[in-house]
């Protein structure tokens, strides 16, 4: 059965359960659905959105909570009852209550983490503490954690007691009795081996860790590296503090492409959903770059008007401007692009620069020269409709040193741009700035600037003496 389908047969059976008037039938039929279809009605029917969380059963409703858009999250709290939030907040796991509490201001905050009981409370301000966008914010203390001294029939008995609260019980941490972190072990190696065998029998001594204070792109990286989907978290000294598991990395994964994408457009990230963004807070996040974008092509108007005299004397060459402008920007915009994205994924790193600096000049000098053969053959095509009347002769005797000129500007913008587009995110990276800042208008813009010294420079070259 197609989803929208299947989701329009759900919405029809709750809307009818809700006219019914009947709390228990409204209930049983929320508890039957699957979680992504019960979130699927919350952002249908957000007048009933409190509603559909408080008649779920707490752990289902947590569930639902937890893959919510932050906005929906927001309004679902302020509209719940404070028993019902207190036990939302208290279900939540640690990693997912942090997320939502530090995108609240903080007297609201304040006010929430009152509702936690003492032991939820210790934890989330603990999580709390750790610095924005560290690692430390994204784990959670619940986890199996066994000795080297224990058997596996131990270990199972440990897994039995604790397992229930864990976010995952699929790799067991060995620690020492001062909580340092020794080892950690797939349950599978556990199920496969004799009840009386010890846990330092099955260490490898192999422990792939994070450190809380990282940041969490760092976290990122690792798990893709090492095909996990949970590692453990320690701090400085090597003590085991919690994990982090593949779907937190996920949502990282996620909000970091987004600031991404928005920076590459040419605009600040934002922190909250476009619909959710007020007004006035958008514009803040695009007049910057839109002011620093215009600032830059006045330099364009003072390169033109440093060549007005040649452009007054062979006025066809300012017919090529937009051409030679738009062909270095897209160059440009092509290969930052490129690089951005693979630099975001990991397969090109600051020690590659000169590999792809040989690259981008060689595609450079391939795609111009391209571009430059399109360029002079036009002018040639029209220069032959012209000689047989079709058209109007507007380049007249000197036709092919302006093909010429129009084609070499074409290689030289075009080389530029690939070269520009390709270096300036990795300066930027290597300086310590967020390579995306680089976006695609501002090396366009760039490129704008030098394209038109290259154009001039090139037309001086084939045309002084002729028209100029």
């Amino acid at each position: 059965m197609p989803l929208e389908v299947e989701q329009n047969i759900i919405k029809e059976q709750f809307e009818a359960a809700i006219q019914s008037g009947d709390h228990k039938q409204v209930q049983d039929f929320l508890n039957d659905q699957n979680i992504s279809d019960v979130a699927m009605l919350v952002e249908e029917y957000p007048d009933q959105e409190d509603q559909i969380v408080a008649n779920m059963s707490m752990n289902r409703a947590t569930s639902v909570f937890k893959i919510l858009d932050i906005s929906i999250q927001k309004r679902i709290i302020r509209e719940l009852p404070p028993i019902k939030t207190a036990e939302l907040l208290n279900d939540l796991p640690p990693d997912d209550r942090t997320d939502f509490l530090e995108e609240l201001p903080s007297n609201v905050v304040r006010e929430l983490i009152k509702l936690l009981n003492p032991e939820e409370r210790k934890i989330t301000l603990s999580l709390l503490g750790y610095p924005e966008n560290s690692i430390g914010r994204l784990m959670t203390p619940d986890y199996v954690y066994v000795y080297p001294h224990n058997t596996v029939d131990e270990v199972f008995a440990s897994i039995r007691k604790h397992g229930k609260d864990s976010e995952t019980i699929n790799v067991i941490y060995v620690i020492n009795n001062q909580g340092d972190l020794l080892d950690d072990i797939r349950i599978r190696d556990f199920i496969l081996s004799p009840p009386d065998k010890k846990v330092s029998e099955l260490m490898d001594d192999r422990v792939i860790s994070l450190n809380a204070y990282d940041d969490q792109e760092t976290a990122s990286d690792i798990f893709k590296m090492n095909n996990r989907d949970a590692l453990p978290v320690v701090s400085n000294s090597n003590k085991l503090l919690g994990i982090v598991t593949i779907d937190d990395i996920l949502w990282v994964a996620s909000e970091e492409f987004s600031e991404d994408i928005q920076k590459i457009g040419g605009t600040s990230a934002l922190e909250a959903p476009y619909l959710d963004t007020p007004f006035f807070k958008l514009i803040q996040k695009r007049v910057g770059w839109l002011i620093i974008l215009f600032i830059s092509e006045l330099l364009t108007a003072t390169a033109m008007a440093y060549f007005n005299d040649e452009i007054a004397k062979a006025t066809m060459l300012a017919m090529f401007i937009p051409l030679i402008m738009s062909s270095g920007g897209n160059s440009g915009s092509q290969a930052s692009t490129l690089i951005i994205q693979s630099m975001a994924v990991g397969e090109i790193h600051i020690s590659d620069w000169w590999r792809v600096m040989r690259r981008e000049i060689l595609s450079g000098l391939v795609l111009g020269t391209v571009l430059g053969l399109i360029g002079f053959t036009r002018i040639t095509i029209w220069h032959e409709l012209m000689q047989q009347g079709v058209i109007k002769d507007i380049y007249g005797p000197y036709w092919l040193q302006v093909a010429f000129t129009v084609g070499f500007s074409l290689i030289g913008v075009v080389l530029w741009g690939t070269l520009s587009g390709s270096m300036l995110p990795i300066a930027l990276k290597k300086l310590g700035a967020d390579p995306a800042v680089s976006s695609a208008p501002f090396v366009a813009t760039l490129v704008d600037v030098t394209g038109i010294v290259i154009y001039f420079t090139i037309a001086l070259l084939f045309l002084r003496g002729i028209l100029l």
